[in-house]
């Protein structure tokens, strides 16, 4: 839920919205569409040109200005987005996902913007942290169990980590 002058701003899922929220007033003041986005989930805030990064189940990230409350770019980014982020020194955004990626996406000209890398991290890699001072960016990993099979009730139960498996992978410049 990234914050800017009193606004914060929230994903919603299952609109595939962002709401901004009067932090002062405790209010929704307003709703902006993220289509063609489905499942909005990372998030990071470009404070300073008011844009708003989405990273969408359907493998895309949508870069929202909330002044005119159009997404004016999307981008592709790998499958299973958990955590998105932006590093204003550099003015790069990043999308780190569960297939063992972290996309890389920069602005190249007012407006435009474009895929300048993907990394291969490690797979269930897609919660994320960047470092201001050094802009390494910090991934937790693990190993995982094998996949169990769908319930009778159709919920497809999440694998389980190896013990002693835990790793932080990091990405430098």
């Amino acid at each position: 839920m990234p914050i800017t002058s009193g606004k914060v701003f929230v994903n919603i899922e299952d609109t595939n919205e962002v709401v901004e929220i009067d932090s002062l007033k405790l209010s929704l003041t307003k709703r902006y569409s993220l289509k063609p986005c489905e499942e909005p989930t990372g998030m990071a805030l470009d404070a300073e040109h008011h844009r708003v990064y989405s990273g969408c189940h359907n493998k895309v990230m949508t870069v929202l200005d909330t002044d005119t409350g159009k997404v004016i770019a999307t981008v592709p980014i790998g499958e299973g987005v958990d955590g998105n982020g932006f590093d204003p020194k550099t003015g790069l955004a990043f999308s780190s996902n569960g297939d063992g990626t972290l996309t890389v996406v920069q602005e190249y000209s007012p407006g435009k913007f474009e895929v300048v890398e993907t990394i291969t991290t490690q797979r269930g890699s897609r919660t994320m942290a960047i470092d201001s001072k050094t802009h390494n960016i910090y991934l937790p990993a693990a190993q995982f169990s094998q996949q169990t099979a769908s319930t009778a009730e159709g919920a497809r139960p999440r694998p389980t980590m190896i013990k002693g498996s835990f790793s932080v992978v990091v990405v430098g410049q």
